[in-house]
Order: C-alpha cells, then structure tokens, then sequence
C-alpha cells in the first residue's frame, strides 16, 4: 500500500497536519507542520523527518482574514507537490467531541457530520473548525476516505457513576454529563506507558496534559478512570486563557449582578480568563516566567497551586499513585512549573532530580521519590495516523 495518510488538527487559531507513509507502523511522521496565528498574522512552518524547514512556496504571504477554510485548500497542493508521486490514501482528524454516541474512529459521511454539528456549543472554539476541516477535504477530493477520531472517546471506560452531575436525572439522560477531553493525547500515553514503566504501566497512572488547554487523566490499567474536563473543556485545571473549574454561582452573579448576557460570559470564560486573565500580560507560561512583574508570578503560581490540588483529587479514583506524567506544550517544556507542581506533591513521595527536570529528560524523578515522574511528547497524530491505516488495512 504505497501513498501517504494525512492527519489534520484544526484548532481555533491553529492548523497543525502531518503527513506518514500508509504502509508503515512507524510513529514518526514524514512531515510534520503547523499555521499559527489564524485570525491574526498567520505564520507556516513545516519540516521533513529529519527537522529541516521545508520552503513554504505558496503559503508564504497568508493574508490576517484568511479562514481555517481556505487555508486547508492552500496546504493541499503544497502537500502534492511535496508528495510528488505518491497520493494521500486518507485523512484522520482529531474531533474534539463525540458525544454520548461516538467513541471509536469512524468514517465520515454527510449523516455524521450532520450529528457532530450539533455537539458545536459544547466545545466552541474547537469543534466548529474541526468539522469545517472535514468540509474542506470532501470539497477538494470526495473519494477521498475521512475518519474522525474523538477526544472524548478515551474516556468511555469511566464507571457511570463518574460521569454523572448532582442535576435532575433528565438533564443527564439529555447528555449533560461528564465526557472529558484530550482523549487522544491520554491514549497515546497510555500506548507507550509500557515502553518507559514496564509491569507499573498498568498500575495507577496519572497524566497531565499540560498546554495552552489543560486537563489531567487517571488511568488503572492504561485506561481512563476519572479526569478534570467534564461537559465542556472549560472545566477542570486553570489554562492559558480559560478559568477551569468554577462556582456556578459567579456565572449566576454575572448574570444577575453585572448583566452579562451568555456570549459576554462565553468570551469571559474562554477567551478572557486564566493565565492571560490573572496576569493582564500573556496566555504563554515562558513569557510570564520571563516576566519580572508580580501579576505574572501570581498567574503561574496559582496555575501550579490548582494543578496540584486537582491531581490530588483524582488519586482516590485510582487508590493512589504510582506515577506522574507530563505531557503537552508546558508539561514537556516549562521545568519550573514541573517542579512547583510536584513540590506540592511531595507528601505523596513525589520528588524530583533538579537536574534532569532542568533538562527536560524523560525521567525527572529522583531516586528518592516513591512516585515515577516522566515527561514524555505529546503525539495524538501518530494516534489519528494509525485509526487511519487500520481502516485502509
């Protein structure tokens, strides 16, 4: 089976795709790339497998208005072109939320695409541009097979019983409940577990899926048994520009007090909040530990004072702890938010080797620490990349 299997990931102000051959097991990409900046100024990189900047050719001048759309149907041709020969076989997206119905990959039809639209509000600033991506394929080549692979989908092993609210039982059985998200991040964690833990892969596991979005996942026997992202993926652990975990009663207070109507409370909440909303500086962890202002120590310190407490609050769904897992954008870069996270922890046993955590190893525990403590990539393309070759096998 010669050609290529493209993965998308269309986020709100980004467009990250890669690109692995279809006839391979190989975790790697042959191509690996992203836009940033939509909305604003975007910018393109890409790279080979062996990290050389690729020339971006026609996707060097992007104008600041240009859509998630006509993006993808500017990286198409570069894709061919890069290509040459061989064809893109499929294309596997990252879907954000499947619902109550979707769990396991799936080949896109118009049906489907129909339901998962009406999943939007629950996840607007993702799930929109997820759903277009797929729109823009199926205008550029229809024959072309689609599988969408769900963030929620992980998390369907949780017992009920987690995923319920103390709502009347009809809201629940409407689908207001918890469905948790960064499922493809967590399951591809849970995938090379046994590469870095051996036997204790299997034990009690907990990953932090730490970035510009947040959320934590605890896993017995590498699968999902309680995590901090619930209806929505506002819920939960602060993030760059997200508040987490609330009292309903300020939305109320908004509401009563402030006359905020729901698309003011929406920009608040998602947009306006969290590390940029504490600090008034920036949603980017590496500019406020740069930062010598006090609103920016403030905003990292109550990020990593929330993330302790929050991790702590999962240990008794799993009956402990036996290992710690950073992961994500800040989870594999930031040392300093590692270290002020576990040093929380350190009634747990956590500890860890200063100099490793500095170096951003993979093992940072220390040989003290009762709790293993990793870093290991984040890779929820290499996830999509294999729902896609199971279904051209």
């Amino acid at each position: 089976m010669t050609g290529a299997v493209l993965t998308l990931n269309s986020g709100s102000s980004s467009l990250k795709f890669a690109l692995f051959a279809a006839d391979s097991t190989r975790t790697a990409p042959e191509l690996l790339g992203k836009i940033e900046g939509i909305g604003r100024a975007p910018a393109f990189v890409a790279k080979d497998a062996m990290g050389r900047r690729l020339p971006p050719g026609t996707l060097a001048d992007l104008a600041p208005g240009i859509t998630h759309e006509a993006l993808i149907l500017r990286l198409l041709p570069w894709l061919d072109q890069w290509l040459g020969a061989r064809a893109v076989l499929a294309v596997g997206h990252r879907v954000v939320h499947g619902g109550s119905r979707f769990r396991q990959p799936i080949r896109m039809t118009d049906a489907i695409l129909t339901e998962l639209d009406t999943l939007s509000p629950l996840a607007p600033l993702h799930q929109p541009h997820n759903l277009a991506a797929i729109r823009a394929i199926a205008a550029w080549r229809a024959e072309i097979p689609q599988i969408a692979c769900f963030d929620t989908g992980f998390h369907a092993t949780q017992d009920p019983l987690a995923t319920r609210f103390a709502l009347p039982r009809a809201l629940h059985d409407e689908g207001v409940l918890r469905y948790g998200f960064h499922g493809l991040s967590y399951e591809h964690i849970a995938n090379v577990l046994p590469t870095h833990l051996g036997e204790l892969a299997e034990g009690r596991v907990i990953a932090a899926h730490l970035g510009n979005g947040a959320s934590l996942c605890a896993m017995r026997g590498r699968k999902s048994v309680a995590t901090s992202m619930g209806f929505t993926a506002l819920d939960g652990l602060m993030m760059g520009r997200r508040c987490g975990a609330l009292d309903p009663g300020v939305v109320l207070y908004l509401m009563q007090a402030r006359g905020m109507d729901a698309d003011q409370i929406e920009r608040l909440l998602y947009h306006d909040s969290g590390l940029f909303g504490v600090s008034g500086i920036s949603n980017s962890v590496q500019v406020l530990l740069d930062s010598p202002h006090p609103h920016a120590r403030e905003a990292v310190d109550l990020y990593c004072h929330k993330a302790a407490g929050v991790l702590a609050g999962l240990i008794p769904a799993i009956g402990g702890l036996d290992a710690l897992v950073f992961t994500a954008g800040i989870g594999e870069n930031a040392a300093p938010v590692r270290q002020a996270i576990c040093d929380r922890l350190a009634w747990l046993g956590v500890a860890l080797d200063a100099q490793a955590n500095a170096a951003n190893a993979t093992d940072i525990g220390a040989p003290q620490s009762t709790v293993r403590v990793l870093v290991l990539p984040a890779n929820e393309e290499a996830v999509v990349a294999d729902a896609c070759r199971a279904l051209l096998a």
